[in-house]
């Protein structure tokens, strides 16, 4: 999809890290901006920022996970703009552990969001998507949905279903004969949130209480939050996503390279003193 000005996109997750660069990224491209998070006051700011682009933008709160609002989402696109160009499927969430210790709430809660979310979003707007001359979707995974990384059962789950779902969606839009381009992005170390969130939101935007995790858990989480706090910034991210819409790639690892080498090195050093 060449053209993005006066375009309208839509991005979930919106509120922090790669979601509000992309969402800014877009404002800056002259893009329509309808930005989605599950946390009131952290859209609004995020809303504010793209504004500043002299973008028109508005923030639909939405618990990705919650099929009535993603459908509600589809529909106030529709209300306000009156069209879909581009759907970023950024919203996901993260829980530490064993896999059969993690309580099936929080399997639940970050499948739900990870892969049943982007489902969700995808079904509510395609038959926009396939109105126009030509849109596309991006699906952000992680390095996550590419290797196997301990302890993060949920996470790596929904991930790697993820690129599996963005394999088979760009072969059926091929088959349907559409011009919706499809991307897949699995970032590496990119300096989020996502870990810090953890201890202030979970199932149903619930603060959660503090994980007791087995100390070797508890490791892999400081190793995995010290990797992403080293990260590329996340306002990088958001100029790769749109220069891979442009050019209709499907993939796309920002920084994902690197996070092989460095997180084998860290797990290497952190099994060699267990």
């Amino acid at each position: 999809m060449k053209e993005l000005k006066d375009r309208v996109a839509v991005v979930t997750g919106a509120s922090t890290g790669i979601g509000r660069s992309v969402a800014v990224e877009c404002g800056r491209a002259g893009m329509r901006v309808v930005l989605a998070s599950q946390n009131p006051e952290r859209l609004a700011a995020a809303v504010d920022e793209v504004r500043a682009t002299r973008a028109s933008a508005i923030g639909v709160p939405t618990d990705v996970s919650d099929r009535a609002a993603v459908e509600q989402l589809a529909e106030a696109t529709l209300r306000e703009f009156g069209a879909v160009h581009l759907l970023v499927n950024n919203a996901g969430v993260y829980a530490p552990g064993y896999s059969w210790e993690t309580p099936l709430e929080e399997w639940e809660w970050v499948v739900g969001v990870n892969l049943w979310g982007p489902l969700y979003a995808i079904r509510a707007f395609m038959p926009h998507l396939l109105a126009q001359p030509e849109a596309h979707i991006v699906n952000v995974s992680s390095t996550g949905g590419l290797m196997t990384t301990p302890v993060q059962g949920p996470y790596t789950s929904s991930k790697h279903a993820l690129v599996g779902l963005s394999k088979g969606l760009k072969a059926d839009l091929v088959i349907k004969g559409a011009n919706v381009g499809v991307t897949v992005v699995c970032p590496g170390m990119v300096a989020t949130n996502i870990i810090s969130q953890m201890q202030t939101t979970g199932p149903g935007g619930e603060p959660r209480p503090r994980a007791e995790l087995a100390p070797e858990v508890r490791e892999i989480w400081n190793v995995m939050s010290t990797l992403t706090n080293a990260g590329i910034p996340a306002d990088d991210v958001g100029p790769m996503v749109l220069e891979a819409v442009r050019e209709n790639r499907f993939w796309l690892l920002p920084n994902g390279e690197q996070f092989f080498d460095v997180f084998d090195a860290e797990l290497g050093e952190l099994k060699a003193g267990l």
